[in-house]
């Protein structure tokens, strides 16, 4: 007997955002990709690096060779080595102890990770490595240069065929939580009618009050005191308060009522959509 197809309501639809992965638990995590250029700045401290390294252990090999401790026909061999070592190698290991990090990813606040979030591992890092032979040492990183500029998370070619992409790991911290309204003004705050305060004297109060900690004691009173003459009549009833506390609790009666209001549309719409679903 064959399973019913769900109903419509019964189905959900799930967006996945440029600036999201999708786990294997389908859990959608919100990242936030290293851009163009800070890549393009941490593979160029990653590509010196390597340079110093290839020039140190030439040296190294070029003083043995003259000490007479090297036969000639080792040299090819030994440069071989040497090449395969710093170009795969070496970054093969860094971000495998890693987990996706090495110094140019450090500076620029980066780490690779797999496409669904998870940490990179030596699979990654080897194919990665491996490529970058012939898209970043063969052409200079003119290849993962192209590449990295058309795809949207400036992917390059190594991570494309490693399923891998360079993650931000320095993100802002997030903005505190505004403050309520100040408690000698919350019964005030439940009836008072701030419904006609014009939107751009609204917006000049609100940026004082994420600006007021950082201003000179002097200046935020004055400012406080000049919004609070220009709000008083467009506020009823006006609350027995000092300048700044009035500000305060006009901005967060405003924020509070507002979101309440979107609240409550998102409802609405809601009740709408599953309606016209069923």
């Amino acid at each position: 007997m064959s399973t019913p197809a769900p109903t419509v309501a019964q189905r959900e639809v799930v967006q996945i955002h440029q600036d999201e992965v999708l786990t294997g638990e389908a859990v959608a995590l919100d990242v936030q990709p290293v851009g163009f250029f800070l890549r393009a700045l941490g593979a160029l401290i990653d590509f010196v690096l390597g340079i110093a390294i290839l020039l140190l252990l030439a040296a190294i090999l070029g003083w043995l060779g003259n000490l007479g401790l090297l036969e000639v026909s080792v040299v090819p061999i030994l440069t071989i080595a040497v090449v395969v070592l710093v170009m795969v190698v070496v970054p093969t290991t860094v971000e495998t102890a890693t987990h996706g990090r090495s110094l140019g990813k450090l500076a620029v606040g980066a780490r690779i990770v797999r496409t669904d979030g998870g940490a990179s591992g030596f699979r990654q890092a080897f194919i990665r490595s491996l490529t970058g032979v012939l898209e970043i040492w063969l052409t200079l990183g003119g290849l993962a240069a192209v590449v990295g500029a058309f795809t949207p998370r400036s992917q390059r070619l190594g991570d494309l065929l490693a399923g891998t992409f360079s993650e931000r790991t320095r993100t802002p911290p997030l903005p505190e939580p505004a403050p309520g309204v100040p408690p000698t003004l919350a019964a005030w705050g439940e009836t008072a009618d701030v419904a006609h305060l014009p939107a751009g004297l609204s917006r000049r109060m609100a940026q004082f009050v994420r600006q007021a900690d950082h201003m000179m004691p002097s200046a935020r009173q004055r400012v406080a005191l000049s919004l609070t003459e220009d709000a008083a009549p467009y506020v009823s009833p006006v609350p027995q308060a000092d300048p700044e506390t009035f500000v305060r609790a006009v901005v967060a009666v405003r924020r509070d009522r507002e979101a309440r209001a979107l609240d409550l549309q998102e409802q609405r719409v809601a009740g709408l959509t599953r309606g016209l679903d069923a």
